[in-house]
C-alpha cells in the first residue's frame, strides 16, 4: 500500500469539508495545477483513500429527530439473518461488529419514540439490548 504524503492529507481534509469544492479551489491550497490534483484524487480513489461522495443530510430537518444508540447481543448462528434484517431497515444509518458485553451496536434515527420502541423490540429476536438516546450530537465528522 502507498503511503500518503503532505498534500494528500490536505486533499482528503479539504474534501472531508467540502466534497464539492472545486478544483481550482483546490489546487490553490495545495499549491498544485488542476490537473495535477485531479490526477492525485483520481489516485486516492483507486487506491481506495476515498470510498466515495455523499450529501451530508440533516435527519432532524428529514423529521427524524431521535437519534438513539441501541447494542445487541447476537448469537454468531443468527448474524447472517440479523445482518439481512438490519440491512433492510431505513432507519438505520449504521451498523457495527464490536467487542465487550454486546456484538453489535446499531446507530439509527427516528421520528419519535414509537418508533424506537418497535424498532428495539424487533431486534430484541435477536438477543439482548440495551438502548441509548442521544441529547446532541457535539461533534460529527462524515
Amino acid at each position: 500500500m502507498r503511503s500518503l504524503d503532505e498534500i494528500d492529507y490536505k486533499l482528503l481534509e479539504l474534501l472531508r469539508t467540502n466534497a464539492r469544492m472545486p478544483l481550482k479551489d483546490l489546487s490553490a491550497e495545495v499549491f498544485l495545477s488542476t490537473p495535477a490534483v485531479s490526477a492525485r484524487i483520481e489516485k486516492l480513489e483507486n487506491d481506495g483513500f476515498i470510498k466515495g461522495y455523499h450529501a451530508a443530510t440533516d435527519y432532524e430537518k428529514l423529521g427524524n429527530g431521535i437519534k438513539a444508540f441501541i447494542m445487541i447481543t447476537v448469537r454468531p448462528e443468527d448474524k447472517p439473518e440479523f445482518i439481512d434484517f438490519i440491512r433492510n431497515k431505513e432507519c438505520v444509518i449504521e451498523c457495527n461488529h464490536i467487542t465487550g458485553n454486546y456484538s453489535m451496536i446499531v446507530k439509527a434515527m427516528f421520528p419519535s419514540t414509537t418508533p424506537m420502541n418497535t424498532f428495539v423490540g424487533e431486534l430484541q429476536k435477536y438477543g439482548k439490548t440495551q438502548t441509548q438516546v442521544v441529547f446532541e450530537t457535539v461533534i460529527e465528522r462524515y
